[in-house]
């Protein structure tokens, strides 16, 4: 495998590809399980003490509403005027989620809400195996099951349990992620594709595999096969066919979709907005959200700092460089960042090693206790993420 591409410290692979100690996926799941499903019944007994109906947070949540709403209505369906006069229209949301909910609710009986939660938990799960498998391949089990276990407890991971895309976005990237690291192009190029249908931020993926496949033909001096040719075309196709679709509808084919995600406040504006809302952040009325989501971004530029400095495998740096820019670089509604930055689990690998090597140095029973304190704050401020804060996921 290219240098690049790789991990000095990688495990060794056994057979066709596959690694050792691969059945060790089904611990991390389990973990993973585990604090998610805590995560849902919290969030079902907070409903049920506001008198909501049943499940109301988790298929009713901010951007949930309109997802559902265009796999039920289709496109151009729904509108909302903000108080600034700006006209919010449900083409700023991408379309693979809502297709795959109508899908199902077309194959079985089921609401749109139910087949969307459906759909998060079972691409949580294909998510969940990816990223434990790549964490794996390059650092080896113990660090892919912090890895996974990290991503359970994080407190935006709330979204992973609500009917919204973060968990089938992060399962296309994951397993694309894969694909280029045993340098099979066309699947990543595909798995990218869907990425960029999935979410706006899907480009990360086109260009991690773009990258990867332009550092394997300068390794190969300028030589590249079909399928690394195919797979790098491909990727980017999902994204730009959608915001090109927007645009032939808007009347504007290069900026109708600029236009569109101007009317939510998202705009590229190279962390103009952020800094302007910093300033202004004691006056925006919640002393808890946005101080959280302010900590999670910094740790999520100094954890990228860190991965690039412990020379980390191409496709993952670009991959989390790119969410991260668009967190920070983006104007938009900050405390929806940490959610952004959901998908980028390669910034979670330097935590999982540092945890890794303080666990082994001291198993004590105090570092257990420190854990699961951690985890149940993180349940505690997603429960009050996604069902009692007024600023948005």
């Amino acid at each position: 495998m290219p240098p690049a591409l790789r991990s000095p410290d990688s495990p060794r692979e056994t057979g066709r590809g596959r690694v050792e100690g691969a059945p060790g996926a089904l611990l991390a799941l389990a973990v993973f399980g585990a604090v998610r499903l805590a995560g849902v019944v919290l969030l079902i007994v907070v409903d049920a003490v506001a008198g909501r109906p049943f499940g109301k947070s988790l298929v009713h949540a901010w951007d949930s509403v309109w997802y559902l709403h265009i796999a039920e209505h289709g496109y151009g369906t729904q509108l909302r005027i903000t108080s600034t006069g700006a006209v919010q229209t449900d083409w700023a949301f991408f379309p693979l989620y809502p297709g795959l909910v109508r899908a199902l609710c077309g194959l079985v009986p089921l609401t749109a809400g139910q087949a969307g939660l459906l759909i998060a938990w079972g691409f949580a799960a294909l998510a969940v195996y990816g990223i434990y498998t790549i964490t794996h391949h390059l650092y080896g089990r113990t660090v892919a099951t912090a890895v996974v276990a990290l991503w359970a407890v994080l407190p935006q991971s709330v979204a992973l349990t609500l009917a919204y895309t973060e968990p089938l976005f992060t399962a296309c990237a994951a397993w694309s992620l894969y694909a280029v690291l045993h340098r099979r192009w066309l699947a990543a190029g595909s798995l990218a594709l869907l990425a960029g249908l999935a979410r706006p931020n899907g480009v990360a993926v086109a260009a991690a595999v773009a990258a990867a496949a332009a550092h394997e033909v300068v390794r190969q001096r300028g030589r590249a096969s079909p399928g690394l040719l195919a797979g790098a075309v491909l990727g980017p196709l999902g994204w730009v066919g959608y915001v090109l679709w927007v645009g032939r509808r808007t009347g504007d084919l290069w900026h109708g979709y600029q236009q569109v995600q101007s009317a939510w406040n998202s705009r590229l504006d190279l962390a103009v907005g952020p800094l302007r809302f910093l300033e202004s952040m004691p006056l925006q009325g919640s002393w808890v959200t946005y101080p959280v989501s302010v900590a999670l971004v910094v740790a999520g530029i100094v954890s990228f700092c860190v991965l690039c400095l412990e020379r980390a495998p191409l496709p993952l740096v670009v991959f989390a460089g790119m969410l991260l820019l668009s967190a920070v670089a983006v104007s938009g509604p900050f405390s929806s960042k940490p959610r952004f930055l959901l998908p980028a689990f390669p910034l979670l690998i330097p935590p999982a090693r540092a945890l890794v090597r303080a666990w082994r140095a001291n198993p004590s029973a105090r570092s257990r206790l420190v854990c699961a304190g951690l985890t149940a704050v993180s349940l505690l401020y997603g429960t009050y993420l996604a069902a009692l804060a007024s600023q948005p996921l």
